[in-house]
């Protein structure tokens, strides 16, 4: 082997090797650059990114030792026309020793005589497992400075870099896409946290910009009859100029999409873009995206994005932007029918105590003295019709609750849900407050009944969106899988040990959202009473073990010890084990979450009168007596500051897993510190 040939070698090793230690895409693409410049020599170089489709995704471009900021629409026109648009047709490398005799160079002014002038250039394309993932330029200021050598070279620099931009360009696509779903995932939850129409604007703004990565979000309203976009909010730079602004019905972009009914993508905004004033923020907008909002399929506002912060929107974020109008659309929907039923609400302040509520007085005997105008409005009775009725006549009174004789009524309000029935036969949901009083110095019974349809309808809502919302999620995250594994194939032999690190990082996290989406199934059909699934006998201490190899990384990244004490002799549970090594998982990840670094997680297991019990022992900050039975509600959080974050679902998810198998979980202190989580579980009977 000569000399050339082992410098070629160690060069083409080495550039190698700097390539692989990078997943970024724009790190990858700098060190690609920067490599071929310092190697191959040059004034500037440049190097698109293509998708699968042949379209340009992503760009860099480096001037001496400086890098320029993103360019990807500019660097468009050169794949499209230029030379790289020659080397990406014909998938070779191209030399131009003079770019002012050469027509496949596309001239732009830079290249006129007064300025720089005539270059030499070199393109060749970026392959990797035989597909184009790119095209790499270098431009020497010099005329006929670049020989074939030098092609030679910066070609074999290309072929070591492809495998690397293929990489970075699915790592930036699993990333992007962990991203969307988890703003989709916290979006159902945090979209129908209020009913209040301001603050449902607020979150629906903060979900959709944290999901498209965008500066600016707004939302427009559409205003009847005229059909006019009313903008009731924005979040952003340059959110000032749009909020609050009408653009009419036949003006703007949103205007358009409020008629047509389908999205728009405004790659770049021009002199001749029809925008409305609004929607140019002062100047500031540059790219931006428009989808309608739809509610029980009309369209009744739109929400817009500008500036995507990667200065161009991703193939599939109209798409997104879509999903997020449509979520956002029911909720928004039942916040305007929340403030229209305040605000009848709020005419009757003045009855009964500004009460809003229809309030009955009953005697001892249960027979109607008196109601309010809000009773007679629901009941659709009058008020001296309702004077001659008993109180089982207008709603099924709980027994169990108040007693035959309502004996159990004391001076605390007695509360039960219940059916109220109205003159025309219809029946409302109703939750009843039922405490004695003194009216007009008699002891009376004061029956308060709160409509609970809008809850009870918002209720069945959030649980349908959210089902569907973690459905939607299982294609996308199949997706990351496969492009893990994909990832995994593609890692080189002398890589492998660096390689495996970050794909063990990638497959944890994918483990835990895969976990996440089936414990949210699982809480949704256990809230709907549905059988546990399929059934096995498993030793307790292997099911404990399964799950403490699940949480071991988190548990060795916080230098924490998990102490397992499960006897080999305990008989076994019958279970359906998936969902209770779930249950484990959350419990002991709750425990290493909550407990100091280098601290220990006591897991232990042992036979009970009702079966196994099984407990987790932290060394947390331990649970206040009066929060140990609301936690386990679904979307409960306890405010710490400065605490975990989470979605608060993952202790209703353990309860109702528990509960649905015959068993009982509970919250007791740790002898020294922190809390112990105990459930039991029933033994095989085979």
């Amino acid at each position: 082997m000569s000399i050339d040939e082992r410098s070629t070698l160690e060069l083409l090793y080495k550039v190698s090797r700097e390539f692989a230690t990078a997943l970024d895409l724009k790190t990858v693409l700098q060190r690609v650059l920067f490599s071929a410049i310092n190697n191959v020599g040059g004034e500037r170089g440049s190097v698109v990114v293509m998708d699968d489709n042949g379209r340009a995704v992503d760009s860099a471009i480096v001037y001496g030792n400086q890098v320029r900021e993103n360019t990807t629409v500019q660097l468009r026109e050169t794949v499209e026309r230029g030379l790289a648009g020659w080397v990406v047709r014909n998938r070779e490398a191209a030399l131009v020793p003079d770019t002012s005799k050469d027509e496949r160079w596309l001239r732009r002014e830079d290249d006129a005589l007064e300025r720089s002038g005539a270059k030499s250039a070199i393109c060749v394309p970026l392959l990797a497992r035989e597909k184009l993932v790119g095209v790499l330029t270098l431009v020497h200021p010099v005329p006929g400075t670049y020989i074939p050598e030098n092609m030679a070279l910066m070609q074999a620099i290309a072929d070591q870099a492809g495998i690397s931009i293929m990489n970075g360009r699915l790592f930036s696509e699993s990333q992007r896409q962990a991203r969307v779903m988890t703003a989709l995932a916290e979006g159902a939850v945090n979209m129908n946290a209020s009913l209040r129409i301001e603050e449902t604007f607020e979150r629906i703004l903060v979900q959709t910009r944290q999901a498209l990565q965008v500066e600016t979000v707004a939302l427009g309203l559409i205003s009847e009859p005229s059909g006019d976009v009313v903008f009731r909010a924005a979040l952003g730079d340059g959110a000032d100029y749009i909020k609050g602004k009408t653009i009419q019905a036949k003006g703007g972009i949103a205007g358009k999409v409020a008629r047509d009914g389908r999205g728009l993508v405004i790659p770049v905004i021009g002199a001749d873009t029809p925008l409305a004033d609004a929607e140019l923020l002062g100047g500031r907008a540059r790219v931006m995206a428009c989808a309608p909002i739809h509610a029980q399929g009309k369209v009744i506002g739109v929400l817009e994005v500008f500036n995507p912060i990667s200065k161009t929107f991703d193939g599939d974020a109209l798409l997104v932007l879509t999903g997020l109008g449509s979520l956002g659309g029911t909720i928004l929907q039942n916040s305007q029918l929340y403030e229209r039923l305040d605000s009848v609400r709020r005419r009757y302040l003045d009855l009964f105590e500004d009460s809003i509520d229809p309030i009955v007085i009953s005697d001892l005997h249960g027979y109607i003295q008196e109601a309010n105008a809000q009773a007679a409005v629901l009941s659709g009775y009058s008020t001296n019709e309702l004077n001659q009725f008993l109180i089982e006549q207008m709603h099924d009174v709980s027994f169990e609750k108040v007693g035959r004789r309502f004996e159990l009524i004391g001076s605390s309000a007695v509360v039960y849900e219940s059916t109220l029935y109205n003159k025309l036969g219809e029946q409302f949901p109703v939750e009843v407050y039922a405490r004695k009083v003194l009216f007009d110095e008699v002891e009376s019974i004061q029956w308060i009944f709160r409509d609970i349809t809008v809850r009870k309808d918002l209720d069945t809502l959030r649980e349908d969106l959210a089902a569907m919302i973690y459905h939607d999620l299982r294609s996308p995250l199949a997706n990351i899988v496969s492009s893990v594994e994909m990832l995994d194939t593609m890692i080189p032999a002398d890589e492998r040990k660096s390689g495996d690190q970050v794909l063990r990082i990638a497959r944890h996290s994918i483990d835990r959202i895969q976990r996440l989406i089936a414990s949210l199934l699982d809480l949704n059909r256990l809230e709907q009473n549905q059988p546990i699934g399929e059934k096995q006998a498993i030793k307790p201490a292997e099911l404990i073990a399964e799950a403490v190899e699940a949480v071991r990384p988190a548990a060795e990244g916080r230098n924490q010890r998990c102490v397992i004490d499960a006897p080999d002799n305990l008989p076994a549970v019958f279970v359906d084990v998936d969902m209770i090594r779930r249950v484990l998982i959350n419990l002991a990840e709750n425990a290493i979450k909550y407990s100091p670094e280098s601290s220990e997680i006591q897991i232990i297991a042992q036979a009970s009168p009702q079966g196994v019990q099984i407990s987790v022992q932290d060394n947390g900050p331990g649970i206040p007596e009066s929060d140990r039975e609301r936690i386990f509600d679904k979307f409960t959080r306890l405010k710490k500051q400065g605490g975990p974050s989470g979605l608060g679902v993952g202790l209703a998810f353990c309860k109702l897993a528990v509960q649905g198998h015959g068993g009982k979980i509970w919250i007791e202190p740790a002898p020294k510190q922190g809390s112990r989580f105990i459930f039991t579980l029933p033994v095989n009977k085979e």
